[in-house]
């Protein structure tokens, strides 16, 4: 896995059907390293620290190659790197394949899979469309939530090297899924 860009977002409130929604869900790219940090990306806003941002989750990442699957459902949207709201967008991240506990040394930090990304309406406001939230759902494209065990930086290119395994956990994938089942999302 590599690092295709980093991403950072702005507090913003946004007009969503006569209510004022504040979020950080529009990600740019940037062409600086970011510092990621204990509980939070050096930089990023958090809006909603009851859901996002934390020990559990403090950096998100979703790959490119689920870009590809949207883009068809959405093909007039302006598309760029971080519309899912992630810190890293990775050329190949795979949930079938990471299991919580993984571990991985990239640029100066070191990283572990935790948990999948839980869309929200958020997500919608960002596509201007809440069919996005249940089509999300419908996938095992959800991303992933790492902790830091070392802090630093990371800029775009760097390789994610795995130090750890843990196949005896469950995937990403199969607690997405879980959750899936357990909401009753069909």
């Amino acid at each position: 896995m590599r690092i295709i860009t980093t991403n950072l977002g702005d507090r913003k409130e946004v007009n969503w059907k006569g209510k004022i929604i504040t979020t950080g869900i529009f990600k740019y790219s940037v062409d600086t390293p970011i510092f990621l940090d204990t509980e939070t990306v050096k930089g990023d806003a958090i809006c909603d620290r009851e859901h996002h941002g934390g020990i559990d989750q403090a950096v998100y990442a979703f790959s490119l190659k689920h870009y590809d699957y949207f883009k068809k459902l959405y093909p007039d949207l302006d598309w760029e790197n971080g519309m899912f709201g992630e810190n890293l967008t990775m050329d190949d991240l795979d949930e079938t394949q990471l299991h919580v506990g993984d571990t991985f040394k990239v640029g100066e930090v070191v990283l572990e899979v935790t948990k999948p990304r839980q869309p929200c309406m958020k997500l919608g406001v960002r596509f201007q469309n809440m069919k996005i939230v249940k089509q999300f759902w419908n996938t095992t494209f959800s991303g992933v939530y790492f902790k830091l065990l070392q802090t630093g930086y990371v800029k775009s290119g760097d390789q994610f090297e795995q130090i750890k395994s843990c196949p005896e956990n469950p995937t990403i994938a199969e607690i997405y899924v879980g959750k899936r089942i357990k909401k009753g999302i069909k």
